[in-house]
């Protein structure tokens, strides 16, 4: 039982509990979506006493429209309300948290399902079988199949489903040999039968993955009686692999066992003949569509004949075939077939005038043209094309169109744009084509190349943190490039960070690339950027510049960063490489205030067995009995008696009368004794 308050309302007649149930889900559903504070909002709405069936839970986790607030309710209902959920309403919020690619949270469910049911709901295939298809959906293959296995460590047999489950994903990644694996485990250790959507899926996925005599002789010795999708997927691979003779007798053997080819399967046929360009045989499968089988013919049959007749320059029939058939009204795709037709025999001419036909021309119908006249090196006309397509701002469908432009067919307008300074022009069409993400990586190196060619890096340098967001990695070259431009230009940030990117990228560039940036840093002051660029140097085992690291270490002092300063002095050391010693304690020193970090460098020598002129030490002794810290300068005096440099020095009186004025009598006859000595 659980309480409401407000609700009672809602509660009708015996006659009109669906109607009010379904109100009552509503009104859950609106509380929960519309507040963050769920168990609150809940408490408020329940308050008196009121049964929940397990149906106004289903719809109510239905209608929720944020899968944790879901979850949420779930648990509530557990511990507030004692409402036992049942194995449908376990699996119902399992999917929502798999559906809306909350994969840990759906997961952790899924295996507390027992212990929070207390037993009483046990795990069932489908649990696993809906997160197996998530994970596959978020293209991860390998949860997909460590949840198998889990599934099968804990006793769980799959059922058909989880195979038929796990079957696609192996396949669409090309893993022909686990699936077949896969298959026989079905059979053998689980005894499961296959069903036809079983042989289809392998079907479909030996041809996709070029392996069509394998399908074909799956095809052959199914243990099911084939329908007419499987039918139709041999044919489509026996087509696409030039087997069309073959898959012509498939069709004909339908006929023989009651399976009646549709419009796809002749379709499919006369596809595969053009492709052979066997035309003469297109036509005749066309013709017994129609007239032997009484089939209507779709856009997809009729822009496949055309497109074999246009490319075989039989204008005349194409014309016969859409006078003959007048419930076809050629569409874009049809126009389109006849400009690459008319393009690819190299009459541009023709191809512009079924251009200029076309109501609404879409963005196939320009790629195609501007193309062809790259190829032609007529490229004032291609441009004027170009700047239309951008101003009617086809590629975002404003044209009506829903084809997903290719990215690639653009190549030839951005290269010669970007070699004559139109690079900006250029990528005014080109980030229309990434907000529909039509892409291609060598269109980006173009761009990028022509900003840096026109000066503008900072531009290229945007360009390039969009292609590696989109997982594209730029050529060496292409880094390179943009680095020094952005070090010509003063963007010391900017290059630093391409560098960065450059190295994440697996490129290492070379040592002056490094020098080149940190000399850059060091110049503009920035001294956390140099601090990361040293690391990084010695993580790669790159060459070190004396000069720029003693540089970078004075930066960091300079800017109060000790401990980054020292670490970096570390490191290098550690790496075999020094710094200018003496110059940073002379920099240390004038700076009065890092007086402390010229003792701890003196120190760090003694440490390591570097020579210093003993004139700094008289000068970091001098110096640190100004500043009255008495103990430090005795102490490094007594370092310097310890290995006999002590005599050279001349700050022994300065020393002594700090000492006295501070009344360390015994410092002061230890320092009398040596000056005696």
């Amino acid at each position: 039982m659980v309480r409401g308050s407000g609700l009672h309302a809602l509660f009708a007649p015996k006659s009109q509990r669906t109607t009010t149930k379904s109100k009552l889900a509503i009104s859950l559903a609106r509380a929960i979506n519309s507040s963050d504070q769920v168990e609150s909002s809940l408490s408020s709405l329940l308050t008196e006493p009121l049964s929940l069936s397990a149906t106004t839970v289903l719809q109510t986790l239905r209608l929720i429209t944020h899968p944790p607030h879901a979850l949420r309710f779930f648990d509530y209902l557990s511990t507030n309300a004692n409402f036992s959920h049942n194995p449908h309403s376990f699996f119902l919020m399992l999917h929502l948290l798999s559906r809306s690619r909350n994969l840990n949270a759906a997961r952790n469910f899924l295996f507390s399902i027992e212990k929070r049911s207390n037993g009483s709901v046990k795990l069932q295939p489908r649990f696993f079988n809906t997160l197996i298809q998530s994970y596959a959906d978020a293209g991860l293959l390998h949860e997909s199949l460590n949840l198998f296995q889990t599934m099968k460590k804990m006793g769980i047999s799959p059922s058909l489903i989880t195979f038929n489950t796990l079957l696609p994903i192996l396949l669409k990644r090309g893993k022909t040999g686990l699936a077949l694996d896969l298959f026989h485990e079905m059979r053998r250790t689980y005894g499961v039968t296959p069903d036809s959507y079983t042989f289809n899926i392998l079907i479909n996925g030996f041809c996709k993955n070029s392996m069509v005599s394998e399908a074909f002789r799956m095809f052959k010795d199914m243990e099911c009686v084939p329908d007419l999708v499987t039918y139709n997927t041999i044919i489509d691979g026996l087509c696409r692999a030039g087997k069309v003779t073959i898959a012509h007798n498939v069709l004909n053997g339908m006929l023989k066992k009651d399976v009646s080819p549709n419009v796809v399967s002749y379709t499919t046929l006369v596809r595969g003949y053009c492709m052979k360009h066997e035309v003469d045989k297109a036509l005749a499968v066309f013709r017994e569509l129609v007239v032997a089988r009484g089939l209507k013919p779709n856009a997809v049959t009729f822009n496949t004949l055309i497109k074999g007749l246009s490319e075989a320059q039989r204008y005349d029939e194409i014309k016969e075939v859409l006078r003959s058939n007048t419930t076809f009204a050629p569409d874009a795709c049809t126009f389109n077939v006849l400009i690459k037709a008319h393009c690819d025999a190299g009459d541009v001419d023709a191809a512009m005038k079924v251009f200029r036909e076309m109501g609404r021309p879409d963005s196939a119908s320009y790629s195609v043209l501007i193309r062809s006249l790259c190829l032609r090196r007529e490229f004032d006309r291609a441009e004027r094309l170009f700047n239309e397509l951008f101003d009617k701002e086809v590629l975002l469908g404003k044209d009506g169109s829903s084809s997903k432009p290719l990215a690639a067919a653009y190549n030839p307008m951005f290269e010669y744009l970007c070699a004559n300074g139109k690079t900006k022009q250029a990528e005014r069409v080109f980030r229309q084509l990434m907000k529909i993400g039509a892409q291609d990586p060598p269109s980006y190196r173009t761009l990028i190349t022509g900003h840096c060619r026109e000066g503008g890096f900072k531009a290229a340098y945007e360009l390039l943190v969009l292609m590696l967001r989109r997982e594209f990695v730029p050529d060496l070259e292409t880094y390179e490039l943009l680095i020094d431009g952005l070090l010509k230009t003063g963007e010391a940030l900017l290059a630093h960070d391409a560098l960065q990117r450059m190295v994440r990228s697996s490129y290492l560039p070379v040592a002056a690339t490094f020098h080149c940036v940190l000399a850059e840093l060091v110049k503009r002051g920035f001294a956390n950027e140099c601090f990361e660029l040293v690391r990084i140097m010695l993580e790669k085992g790159i060459r070190q510049n004396i000069d720029l690291s003693t540089d970078a270490v004075g930066l960091l002092f300079s800017s109060g960063q000790k401990d980054k300063a020292f670490l970096i002095v570390g490191l290098l050391y550690e790496n075999g490489y020094l710094v200018k010693m003496e110059e940073l304690i002379d920099f240390l020193c004038e700076k009065r205030k890092l007086v402390d970090s010229a003792h701890r460098l003196v120190l760090f020598c003694l440490e390591n067995n570097q020579i210093v002129d003993i004139s700094r030490w008289n000068r970091i002794i001098e110096e640190l009995c100004k500043h009255k810290r008495h103990s430090e300068a005795f102490g490094l005096y007594n370092e310097l008696v310890e290995i006999g440099n002590h005599q050279e020095l001349s700050c022994h009186v300065v020393l002594r009368n700090a000492l006295e004025a501070a009344g360390k009598f015994e410092e002061v006859q230890f320092v009398s004794k040596r000056m005696a000595m």
